[in-house]
């Protein structure tokens, strides 16, 4: 099946490029780390948590287009 011609179920459960698994799990990170510090139970400056709000949206978009990015031709050896 094409990429163009699958659906949304289609395309997240068919394999992923490398890259993208490498910046899907960056995305994951920058998630983590902002979900740390907003939770932190310290005062911390208001620029921080700010900035802290949109490194937890960005990862979150980040790892979502990831996911949906599909690999058309998979290597059948992909230990090589």
């Amino acid at each position: 099946m094409k990429a163009n011609e699958m659906n949304l179920i289609d395309r997240l459960k068919s394999p992923t490029p490398k890259f993208f698994r490498i910046l899907r799990n960056v995305g994951l990170v920058l998630g983590a780390a902002s979900a740390a510090i907003l939770a932190a139970p310290v005062a911390l400056p208001a620029a921080i948590v700010s900035v802290a709000g949109y490194l937890a949206v960005a990862g979150g978009v980040i790892s979502a287009v990831s996911q949906a990015a599909v690999d058309e031709d998979p290597d059948p050896d992909p230990g090589n």
